[in-house]
């Protein structure tokens, strides 16, 4: 990735591209829904990012009626998944502009049973999340996940019930991914730690930031521009594991300018004009430095992923909140963006498993919900952390009213791989300010330590691409 620089040393790195990676939608022939409009009603053709907020607000209103929603691409509207027959419900659906489509789970219902699997069947290798194409919560178990383990998750997906659940192998391996495009780099237990810059913001106290994922956060606490160059940036809030994959990395120069834009390569930029909430069917990018520039779609909303830990041998660290997509990424990608072609920031790259020659499963911690946490703005300010998602399966119905929902970073860490942070961190490529550095592309990112202490100073900027996490010794 080209490095962008500013005179006056005042750097702004540009947001790294970022895609979504995930386990593609699996959508049944029945799926024991129908879809029927309301009399007189037309659906609205509306952009992915509206559909989020359409559907944020009929999850309000509709309650328990509510079974989640997702964008038809093709036609480019709202379907809003209705349980039962209330014929004042089907009507709120299609005044509003939706298309109603009646399902036999509630959105709450499939919440229940997630919570059933996170205290039955924590194993490390597995993942769920909930899609509303289906109406059921999508189960995934990796390559590691064989014997009683795979006995335990079965067992524990049959008796939530028939059609409220879906259990599926993957071939490879959950981890995070740790690399980038325009990379950051740290020095942890005495090893490379290379991650990707999600992107660009402004702290709650003003001072120039950016986002990437919380793994990479707890590996180092300085990060570079370049492999061998001095820091640029210190973390200020690392969350990993827990309720989301994010950290904000502020730049030790307070003139470096927050530039609000993502590097798609070959001196092409999209500026981000918005932080929003992931709607299933929304159609995604992904940029890495690893393999470049992806597309795909969202297909799960509220993942949760149980990476194996590598800090606690047989430990867990369970990731929660995350959206799913079937966007490949491989090591080099973690930390960075994940956004739509109009400009909306949707999230930061995590961790899954699988490379872009197989394909396979990617998560990625929301935006919105990682700028709610820190309290932080894109760009050098005016888009404040958002809502988080409304309705499960439906990535975008989340508060419709946060129209900016800043980017999180779900950069699952290693899912498959142990305790992400120690190992192999995410790629937070917080384009690290180093005016000297060039390319910051360094190809071998490592994964590993824990965290780095120091500050360092330089200001100038580059183009922010997402990475995953790999570790040298």
């Amino acid at each position: 990735m080209s490095h962008k620089r500013i005179p006056k040393r005042k750097a702004a790195i540009a947001v790294g591209g970022v895609a979504a990676l995930g386990a593609a939608a699996l959508l049944l022939p029945h799926a024991n829904a129908s879809q029927t409009d309301a009399k007189g009603a037309a659906p609205k053709t509306l952009k992915s990012a509206d559909a989020s907020n359409l559907a944020s607000l009929l999850a309000s209103q509709l309650g328990d009626a509510f079974g989640g929603a997702y964008w038809d691409a093709s036609k480019q509207q709202v379907i809003v998944n209705v349980v039962g027959n209330n014929s004042n419900v089907v009507n709120t659906v299609a005044k509003a502009g939706a298309v109603p489509r009646s399902v036999n789970n509630s959105l709450s219902a499939l919440k229940t049973a997630a919570k059933t699997l996170k205290s039955d069947a924590t194993i490390p290798g597995t993942a769920w999340s909930i899609d509303p194409k289906t109406n059921q919560v999508q189960v995934t178990a990796d390559s590691t996940v064989t014997g009683a383990k795979w006995a335990k998750l079965t067992s524990t997906v049959d008796s939530l019930g028939s059609g409220v659940a879906t259990v599926k192998k993957s071939a490879g391996t959950f981890k995070t991914f740790v690399s980038g495009g325009d990379a950051i780099f740290a020095q942890a237990n005495g090893g490379g730690v290379r991650c990707s810059l999600g992107f660009n913001v402004t702290a709650s106290d003003g001072a120039p930031a950016f986002l990437t994922a919380g793994h990479c956060g707890v590996a180092a606490k300085q990060w570079s521009d370049s492999q061998n160059g001095q820091p640029i940036a210190t973390v200020d809030q690392a969350t990993f594991p827990g309720t989301g994959d994010f950290s904000l990395v502020k730049y030790d120069d307070p003139a470096t300018q927050t530039v609000s834009e993502v590097n798609e390569g070959n001196g092409k930029t999209v500026q981000i004009t918005q932080a929003a909430d992931a709607t299933v069917g929304q159609q995604v990018l992904r940029m890495g430095s690893t393999t470049g520039l992806h597309d795909g779609s969202v297909t799960g909303l509220d993942a949760t992923v149980n990476f194996q830990s590598e800090t606690v041998p047989g430990g867990v660290d369970t990731v929660t909140g995350l959206i799913q997509t079937n966007v490949c990424a491989e090591a080099g990608d973690s930390g960075g963006s994940l956004f739509t072609a109009d400009g909306s920031a949707i999230g930061l790259t995590s961790g899954g498993s699988g490379d872009c020659t197989a394909g396979g499963e990617t998560f990625f911690q929301p935006v919105t919900a990682a700028l709610q946490a820190t309290g932080a703005t894109l760009g050098a300010g005016g888009a404040a952390g958002g809502a988080a998602g409304a309705g499960g399966a439906s990535a975008a119905a989340t508060d419709p009213a946060a129209t900016d929902p800043a980017a999180t970073d779900p950069a699952a860490t290693d899912p498959a791989a142990t305790d992400p942070a120690a190992t192999d961190p995410a790629a937070t490529d917080p384009a690290a300010t180093d005016p000297a550095a060039t390319d910051p592309a360094a190809t071998d990112p490592a994964a590993g330590g824990q965290s780095g202490t120091g500050s360092g100073q330089s200001s100038t900027g580059m183009n922010a691409g997402s990475g995953l996490v790999t570790s040298t010794p």
